[in-house]
């Protein structure tokens, strides 16, 4: 089966990218299958830069194709905070935080904000290259909810406890994990790059 890289060491989301594209016979693996301690600083200023970053440095480093994926959450009654932050938002230094910091700051500055102004939504940029880290592919996709006062539910990682589908009235926690990977921003980018992808897996085929 011909396999693609995903630059993160977030076993969830190589399961998530895994289910997307293994009727089209593409496998992933992560970072975390390799034990060599490869790391990309993200020091981009948008989504798209880190995720093109992460990208190039990735099929250098293993030689092989690869796709960079950026990731997070936008407040808009804070700015679009968390954003490019949203790993690391409640951090003392540039190290990552763990999800229930990150949630209880937001809570925090959020606490005297009401519903109908706690909108905010997820975006996913994500980069295909080829294994000499050259693009192929591009896309960012949304999507959008509201912050809740509360956690609901016990799935996801990340805001998803916090992060309500307005139309569903249930978080990314709570959703069933059928309707998530139809709607939510990852998938929807994700979904954007097979053509891509398959234009890379046809190419080392020939």
């Amino acid at each position: 089966m011909f396999k693609i890289l995903l630059g993160t060491n977030n076993y969830k989301k190589g399961v998530e990218l895994s289910e997307l594209l293994l009727s089209f016979g593409v496998g992933v693996s992560t970072l975390a299958d390799f034990a060599c301690g490869f790391e990309v600083v993200e020091d981009g200023k948008s989504f798209i830069e880190n995720a093109r970053k992460k990208a190039i440095e990735c099929a250098r480093f293993f030689k092989t194709p690869s796709i960079g994926e950026d990731s997070g959450l936008c407040v808009e009654a804070l700015g679009g905070l968390p954003g490019i932050y949203s790993a690391r938002f409640a951090a003392t230094n540039n190290s990552n935080a763990t999800d229930v910091e990150n949630n209880k700051l937001l809570l925090e500055k959020l606490s005297s904000v009401p519903i109908m102004k706690r909108t905010a939504f997820y975006t996913c940029a994500a980069v295909v290259v080829d294994a000499t880290g050259v693009i192929i592919g591009e896309a960012q996709e949304y999507c959008r909810g509201r912050i809740l006062f509360e956690a609901s539910g016990e799935g996801g990682f990340g805001y998803d406890p916090l992060f309500e589908i307005i139309e569903y009235h249930k978080t990314f926690a709570a959703l069933n994990p059928a309707v998530k990977k139809t709607i939510s921003h990852r998938a929807r980018t994700m979904r954007k790059l097979i053509p891509s992808i398959l234009k890379i897996k046809n190419t080392n085929l020939e």
